[in-house]
């Protein structure tokens, strides 16, 4: 064969080699629709405390981009060089506007101050709320919560946003120690009302080395709020359904 004659193949191999780029990105894209793995995420946390600062670490463990926050964010930057290079620090607002998730992990005493600060960059997004009224620590403000329920109290906080309850029924310790566990996964109960918000949710709940467990709309996160039956019980997704009475999948 001669130089005239593989000429041709020469200039298929060179438009292949300069369309590897392309195809490349285009199979990011669209392998995880077909596949229905969802990519990274990014995930901005208001708080950096014992839950916040956990499930950080669960998060970009598994890919994701995340935002720890307080009002003196440069405090925090030794705790996120700790996690690693997908961590970063920034303000309440700042954590809110980070990505297209939010994740409330603050005292429940902090809601009226710190939803004043974040209510506008939280509209539309997927806003995962873990906190937890205490009276002794919170004040009336939760007495009221604990009466109407949180998933009827806290909406009010955050209009506009897709807000859902997950992660509030399990201690820190436990989730430090049990993700990813062995045999059956821990279950984590979740409510909420928004599709979309619900499977982000999801996926971010067994990212973290959990099992979630669809309770149902947003107001039924009583069944797993501070005093329920299943508040920090350590349970497989099974024994959760049973114990909450719901219908197996």
């Amino acid at each position: 064969m001669n130089n005239a004659s593989l000429r041709p193949l020469g200039r298929l191999v060179g438009k292949l080699r300069a369309a590897l780029p392309a195809l490349s990105g285009l199979l990011l894209t669209v392998l995880p629709a077909l596949t229905g793995a969802a990519g990274p995420m990014k995930i901005g946390i208001v708080g950096a405390g014992n839950m916040g600062g956990n499930l950080a670490e669960l998060w970009a463990d598994a890919g994701h981009e995340v935002m720890i926050s307080s009002r003196h964010p440069e405090e925090l930057k030794a705790q996120a060089q700790a996690i690693g290079p997908n961590v970063h620090v920034g303000t309440a607002r700042e954590a809110a506007a980070f990505g297209p998730v939010v994740v409330i992990a603050m005292p429940y005493g902090q809601w009226p101050n710190v939803s004043d600060e974040i209510k506008a960059e939280t509209a539309g997004k997927t806003v995962i709320d873990l906190t937890n009224p205490y009276p002794e620590r919170d004040g009336p403000m939760a007495e009221q919560a604990r009466q109407e329920g949180t998933g009827v109290a806290d909406p009010k906080y955050l209009p506009g946003a897709h807000l859902v309850r997950a992660f509030n029924s399990i201690i820190y310790t436990n989730l430090q120690s049990l993700a990813h566990r062995a045999g059956d996964p821990v279950a984590i109960p979740v409510a909420g009302d928004d599709e979309h918000a619900l499977e982000v949710t999801d996926q971010l709940v067994r990212d973290a080395g959990f099992e979630p467990v669809m309770v149902g709309p947003l107001s039924k996160a009583e069944l797993f709020d501070v005093g329920s039956e299943v508040y920090v019980k350590v349970m497989t997704a099974a024994e959760l359904r049973e114990a909450l009475g719901l219908a197996k999948d």
